[in-house]
């Protein structure tokens, strides 16, 4: 699905040289490199502060622990979406609401926000699927309007602009009060091994970020608040300020590999291509196709034949999931989120595929669909 080997070697010397900058500062936990990288991301993002943690699923949980979220509130955010985003909603006592979403672009229904909204509501968690933003604008209205947070799940979408209605374009992730990210080696701008981020335009907020990863310590052995440890490595962060210079360069790729699978599937009725938002930027985390009239296991299994990868995101809805099972919820209650976990599949997507292994893609498919 994704080819790190060959995204290395473009740029192996820059990364060789900084893990052994790493190496011989040994600077190893939260030295120069997580600071410079902070600096860098922060500049790149347009976002005044970038907390540096561990993973993105430690950046979802730590952003949730700063708005002082307490047992029994309410979060609401979407079905169809990596277990990460409900896991950290249930690790900390707090009540998951899950909606359904929009059957084009993956994203959370606006319309099922407002009616999921009850008075023990805090939070809003879109989460920006596969690569292009959630209905930011919106969403932030209703968040005013009722008085509750919103923490963007940046995880699969960082680099992706969102347009305002009056032409304004902000990176996602630097839209609510909150955005987290993942460096896991697959994403847009992954590292070797796992790393994530927070991000905050608020100075309150980023300060208690800053304290809850480092133990809840504000000097040294004075703990102040229950945290965690969750810190970015820093070879993981002298990997990220390298990668982060090319992530516009590998966005376009991964686009112009998208605009390739569209114009090979167009007009097939039994292959659904990826929607764009017009509000958002698309930077191709997953190529994800809508199947129709196709036995999607028969199609999958004659790809694997070939030696071509294809994923299934996400073959369970988070409310069939048996971990988070709940009386509120039965199967046909999301019918959008249900339909997809039945009829969705991901092809590969990265920065290094060219044009004759897009070919073997698309004509491996069509080979199957239009039996």
């Amino acid at each position: 699905m994704v080819d790190l080997r060959s995204q290395y070697l473009q740029i192996k010397q820059e990364i060789d040289t900084a893990i052994q900058d790493v190496v011989d500062s040994c600077g190893f936990i939260n030295g120069p490199a997580v600071k410079n990288f902070q600096e860098d991301l922060e500049k790149y993002l347009g976002v005044r502060y970038v907390i540096p943690c561990a993973n993105g699923t430690d950046a979802l949980q730590v952003a949730m622990m700063a708005l002082g979220l307490q047992p029994g509130d309410e979060v609401i955010t979407t079905s169809f979406t990596f277990i990460a985003t409900a896991e950290v909603i249930a690790l900390l006592q707090l009540t998951p609401v899950l909606v359904d979403v929009d059957p084009r672009t993956f994203n959370i229904d606006l319309n099922a926000i407002e009616k999921a909204i009850t008075p023990k509501t805090k939070a809003l968690v879109p989460v920006h699927l596969f690569g292009q933003c959630s209905p930011m604008e919106e969403i932030m209205t209703i968040a005013k309007k009722h008085n509750l947070f919103v923490i963007e799940d940046n995880c699969q979408a960082i680099g992706a602009d969102y347009i305002f209605a009056d032409g304004v374009r902000k990176k996602a992730g630097t839209i609510g009060h909150i955005g987290c990210t993942s460096f896991f080696p697959s994403k847009n701008l992954g590292c070797y091994g796992d790393g994530g981020a927070i991000s905050t335009n608020d100075e309150a907020l980023a300060k208690q970020l800053r304290v809850i990863v480092n133990h809840g310590m504000v000097v040294r052995y004075y703990h102040d608040i229950v945290g965690v440890n969750s810190r970015l490595d820093s070879i993981q962060a002298a990997v990220l300020k390298v990668k982060l210079k090319y992530l516009d360069q590998y966005a376009a790729k991964r686009r112009t590999a998208a605009e390739f699978y569209d114009k090979a599937f167009a007009n097939n009725p039994k292959l659904i291509t990826p929607a764009r938002y017009t509000k958002s930027t698309h930077v191709f985390h997953q190529y994800t196709i809508v199947t129709r009239d196709i036995d999607r296991k028969g199609l999958i299994d004659h790809l694997n034949s070939k030696e071509i990868p294809a994923m299934i995101y996400y073959p369970v809805p988070l409310h069939m999931q048996k971990a988070y099972i709940d009386a509120r919820y039965k199967p046909g209650d999301f019918p959008v989120t249900e339909a997809l976990c039945n009829s969705v599949f991901s092809l590969p997507m990265h920065t290094e595929l060219d044009e004759e292994q897009l070919q073997y893609i698309t004509s491996s498919v069509l080979e199957y669909v239009n039996r």
